[in-house]
């Protein structure tokens, strides 16, 4: 059996460059819970953390110390970085969010927000940046078969393997129906492997995103779960 069960994904990486000295740490402390956050409250600083190290998103406020958020996503871009970069700032007008764009932003967020908002403008940059494609939605979670990758609910990335992303698409592309182990054997599967094979990598779905994501029907087999 060639695949082998991945280990699990890292938190993806967040530079947050916000000088609000309560907001900062209130942001930094709510997206923790997704993200591995790196707060900074200086522009110039945040030039040089952003080209020494690689994140997976940044969140920029527009009025910064030293270096503004514009100028810092500007030279950023200038400089050759693909981050993902959303603006974050009280400057709401269609020529304020305008400027961002032009300046290279992926999004902008006026405040004041919800951080449900932030949340889910960063999933959507995010997986625009990383060319996911179209997506399948099961329960919370969105499958992309064609990156063979699965968001949770609370923007965790993980890939799947060739064999996992085959046998969800089978069950999410099937959603009502429910395979006996010789159907999702002779779909996924080569002549090979054995009906254990089905359920070792139901086992690593499972493992990899949540037990209720494929249902066990007793005596039959599995379908989707969270339909």
């Amino acid at each position: 059996m060639a695949d082998t069960v991945a280990a699990a994904p890292t938190r993806p990486r967040l530079l947050l460059i916000e000088d609000d000295p309560q907001l900062g740490p209130l942001m930094a402390q709510v997206l923790d819970e997704v993200y591995d956050v790196t707060l900074c409250a200086d522009g110039g600083e945040a030039f040089d953390i952003a080209m020494e190290q690689s994140f997976d998103a940044m969140v920029v406020d527009r009025r910064l110390p030293t270096v503004d958020g514009l100028t810092l996503v500007e030279s950023l871009r200038r400089a050759g970085s693909q981050v993902p970069m959303l603006i974050l700032t009280a400057m709401g007008t269609v020529q304020d969010k305008v400027r961002g764009l032009d300046a290279g932003a992926a999004d902008y967020l006026v405040k004041p927000f919800e951080f449900d908002e932030l949340f889910a403008r960063l999933r959507a940059i995010r997986r625009v940046t990383n060319g996911e494609g179209p997506f399948v939605r099961i329960g919370e979670w969105e499958f992309y078969p064609d990156s063979r990758a699965v968001y949770s609910p609370y923007d965790g990335r993980t890939i799947l393997t060739e064999r996992e992303s085959a046998l969800l698409r089978l069950l999410a592309t099937n959603p009502q129906q429910t395979f006996t182990r010789a159907a999702i054997l002779r779909a996924v599967f080569s002549s090979d492997d054995t009906p254990g094979t089905v359920d070792t990598y139901v086992h690593y779905l499972r493992k990899k995103t949540e037990p209720s994501i494929v249902q066990t029907i007793h005596g039959r087999g599995y379908r989707l779960g969270l339909v």
